[in-house]
């Protein structure tokens, strides 16, 4: 038991009686255990701290952010740079990348194409980020994930 109350086993009615004396409320620990486990505590105060506690493990935790880079099966050099240049810009900030090219009617069959340019892409990017999922078609998009790496904190 807790809240200045001694340890021992009491009967449910006693410590009731104890719980009601302090204004607080008895709570059952560990039902299975025989005999049953009880605390005195206060029950709301208890609740508000577990809740409180689960807030600030959740604000603690790392919201991952994804960014879309899109290309076509003909990007030029000028706009690949361009788009290497902002993915490289995502990674510094911790955020993951959805890097795909995007086939437009017949240009479907120019897979090795969009295949060769995330490859590319992901060689340039290489000391930023590492890749997360290689290429791979679905539907009209040609897919590539890649995550940030780790660095070392100045």
């Amino acid at each position: 038991m807790g809240e200045d109350v001694e340890q021992g086993i009491y009967p449910v009615k006693e410590a009731l009686e104890i719980a009601d004396q302090y204004g607080l409320d008895l709570v059952e620990i560990a039902p299975t255990a025989n005999p049953p486990v009880c605390k005195v505590m206060d029950y709301k105060k208890f609740l508000y701290e577990q809740k409180k506690k689960q807030k600030e493990i959740k604000a603690n935790t790392a919201k991952v952010v994804t960014k879309e880079i899109r290309m076509g099966p003909n990007t030029d050099d000028h706009d690949f740079n361009f788009k290497l240049r902002h993915a490289i810009k995502f990674l510094q900030e911790g955020a993951k990348i959805k890097v795909f090219v995007f086939f437009k009617g017949r240009s479907i069959i120019y897979k090795e194409k969009g295949e060769l340019i995330l490859l590319r892409f992901a060689q340039e990017i290489e000391e930023y980020g590492k890749v997360e999922q290689l290429p791979k078609l679905e539907g009209k998009r040609m897919i590539m994930l890649i995550s940030p790496k780790k660095q070392a904190k100045k």
